[in-house]
């Protein structure tokens, strides 16, 4: 006769509807070019309220069942029913939420985040249900005392021995007062006496209501729950009873949260108040997890100082630079026109022209947009002031020449338009004219020297005016009607310089006075050059030049961006235990791909602010080691930058953040 096949033994569940169903459960993992079957059509119900140990070696699949309980995993086939609900029809989301509001896990190795205290650690589940700060910081103080951890409330996992880790996981399990708890081999990584203590609180746990499933593969371990599920090659062998353990405290009792349904709904302010509240706790974490590597951080940071600063200090040195370019030709008269004879600049006939006068100069003075006019003429000439002679420009011209450059004196004054009148042999110098032929008087004032053949007396010290050109050459000012008579002996002028008020626009002063001396000489005998012309071109290719280097500044700050990219994805990769905790306590993916999100944002935030510190840094030292030049700081490019860096955490963290918030709970756990 023929044996019967043997039957495989079916899970057998606690009387009234299970809180957890399998039905012909499969997992299959690809290898290579095969597929290994670790779980084998497995079918169990485990009612609400047992205590469930789940045995059987290493490799039995044991603990990939209790993976796909707590929804870390999937199944290849079957069905799931969580309380009647069919696990394969949720999103990510959603088994998220199982995560967070029906089970709490205690893992063989603890997995507590090492930056966080054990506080800190257990209040991670209700921080992901929205529970507000202080009620779930009291209730996490008040699990860890209940476990007898009151008084390590502040230690990090480092300071803590392996007995006092797993208190800490199972306060972090019950945090938000979960139906279930799933234990992983969870004396395996302590001693005796720490065991003991953890199958201890399993049991209170047990008789306080709760849903205990046990993974072990120690029969001692096995013997303290009520139900004994044996796995082996992925197939359930057996299924046991044994007596419940009378007289077992309780612990904790329910509802001290104020319930599941409580948890992040109680005291907030709608959708928008649950969003700023994630948001601030992103922002919370990232500020621990940068405090916890910070050389990490500054190295990610090191790419957006440098890019920030190089743009900030670009941008202030092309303004600088701009600024002192446009002071220089405004002390030459940056509003001011000067009308020379002939058709253009190159005109040979220029010097047979005769038309144009001083009366020209006086009747555009009374134009209403004319500040001041001023005829000039000009020779090259010795001076001579005792035995010291030098070549020097004299320049001769009205009172209004002063007005119309825009100088002003250093010591002494200037001619008037008396002196202009009489043809007086006086003269004005300038700064280096004084210090090359007086350098041994305390003042040039008064005293008489030559200039060319004439004797002209010192009335008045100007400063230097900037030129274009030879700026050590010497210049002096006289009257243009004794320099006409005495030094030139005509009365033709070299030009006429007019200075235009601020509130006329350059071009329509030109156009003005063309119409206005093409009508009084009855032909177009002259030109005119507008100096803000020569402003224009200078600001243009200083502008140029800033753009330019700016473009280099912008490439190494997205070179910075890249690098924070690089790093953001190198934490993601070391990151990954930590990762796989916080999806497996309730995390939702969104709130993964937020947290690395803002990190990469503040860390490109603070190299943003720090590259602006080290940017004023760096212009106070170029002030202080010459006082000549200063650059100047625009707070609209400083507002730039800051945008700028906190586009870069958008643009160049989403990548980072989003492979993390893609990784699976079970893989990024099994990879601690």
């Amino acid at each position: 006769m023929e044996a019967a096949p043997r039957r495989r033994p079916r899970a057998r569940a606690a009387a009234g509807t299970p809180i957890l169903s399998l039905r012909g459960i499969r997992r299959e993992y690809p290898s290579g070019e095969e597929t290994v079957t670790v779980l084998r059509g497995v079918d169990l119900d485990i009612g609400r309220g047992e205590m469930v140990a789940i045995m059987g070696a290493s490799g039995s699949g044991k603990s990939t069942l209790m993976n796909i309980l707590g929804c870390l995993d999937r199944p290849s086939g079957g069905r799931y029913l969580i309380e009647g609900r069919d696990v394969a029809a949720l999103d990510p989301d959603a088994l998220a939420a199982l995560r967070r509001e029906h089970f709490g896990f205690i893992f063989q190795r603890y997995h507590l985040l090492p930056e966080l205290s054990a506080l800190g650690n257990a209040e991670i589940p209700a921080v992901y249900a929205g529970a507000p700060p202080g009620a779930r910081r009291a209730r996490a103080a008040e699990l860890l005392g209940r476990l007898g951890m009151g008084e390590r409330l502040h230690h990090r996992p480092g300071q803590l021995s392996g007995g006092q880790q797993q208190r800490v996981s199972i306060a972090r399990a019950l945090m938000n007062d979960a139906d279930i708890i799933l234990a992983d081999e969870p004396t395996g990584a302590l001693d005796s006496h720490s065991g003991e203590e953890v199958l201890r609180i399993l049991e209170e746990l047990h008789a306080g209501g709760r849903t205990i499933v046990l993974v072990t593969h120690d029969p001692k371990v096995a013997a303290r729950a009520e139900r004994v599920i044996e796995v082996s090659d992925g197939e359930i062998v057996s299924d046991t009873r044994q007596p419940r353990a009378a007289n077992v405290a309780v612990l904790p009792a329910r509802g001290r949260f104020g319930g599941r349904e409580d948890v992040g709904r109680r005291g907030l302010p709608g959708f928008a108040g649950i969003w700023l509240g994630r948001l601030g706790e992103a922002f919370r974490m990232a500020l621990i997890s940068m405090a916890a590597h910070r050389l990490r951080s500054f190295l990610t940071m090191l790419g957006i100082i440098i890019g920030i600063a190089s743009v900030v200090n670009v941008v202030a040195l092309g303004r600088g630079s701009q600024e002192r370019v446009l002071a220089n030709i405004s002390s030459l008269g940056t509003n001011t026109l000067e009308i020379f004879p002939g058709e253009d600049m190159g005109d040979v006939r220029s010097g047979r022209v005769r038309t144009l006068l001083a009366a020209d100069a006086a009747a555009l003075a009374r134009e209403p947009f004319v500040v001041a006019t001023t005829p000039t003429v000009q020779k090259g000439v010795t001076l001579r002031y005792g035995a010291i002679e030098s070549s020097a420009q004299v320049v001769g011209a009205s009172a209004g020449f002063f007005v119309t450059k825009g100088m002003t004196i250093a010591s002494g004054a200037f001619f008037g338009d008396d002196a202009v009148a009489a043809r007086d042999q006086v003269v004005v110098i300038d700064t280096n004219t004084r210090d090359l032929l007086f350098p041994d008087e305390p003042s040039p004032i008064g005293k008489v020297m030559l200039v060319g053949r004439m004797p002209a007396r010192v009335i008045g010290v100007a400063e230097r005016q900037a030129t274009f050109g030879n700026a050590t050459s010497l210049v002096v000012y006289m009257p243009y009607t004794a320099v006409q008579t005495r030094l030139i002996g005509d009365e033709s002028l070299r030009s006429i310089n007019l200075r235009v008020d601020d509130a006329t626009d350059m071009g329509q002063a030109q156009q003005a006075v063309t119409a206005f001396l093409a009508a009084r000489h009855g032909a177009r005998d002259f030109f005119i050059i507008n100096n803000d012309d020569i402003r224009q071109t200078i600001t243009s290719t200083a502008n140029t030049l800033a753009m330019l280097i700016a473009a280099i500044a912008v490439i190494s700050l997205v070179v910075g961006g890249i690098g924070v990219m690089n790093i953001m994805l190198v934490s993601v990769s070391e990151r990954v235990s930590e990762i796989g905790v916080r999806l497996a306590v309730g995390a939702r993916r969104g709130d993964i791909l937020r947290q690395f999100l803002v990190e990469a944002v503040v860390l490109c935030l603070v190299g943003g602010v720090l590259g602006i510190l080290t940017a004023l840094g760096i212009g106070w030292a170029i002030t202080a080691a010459n006082a000549q030049f200063a650059l100047v700081y625009s707070t609209g490019a400083m507002l730039a930058a800051v945008g700028s860096a906190t586009a870069i955490g958008v643009v160049f963290g989403y990548l980072p953040a989003r492979r993390a918030a893609q990784l699976d709970p079970v893989a990024a756990l099994s990879r601690a």
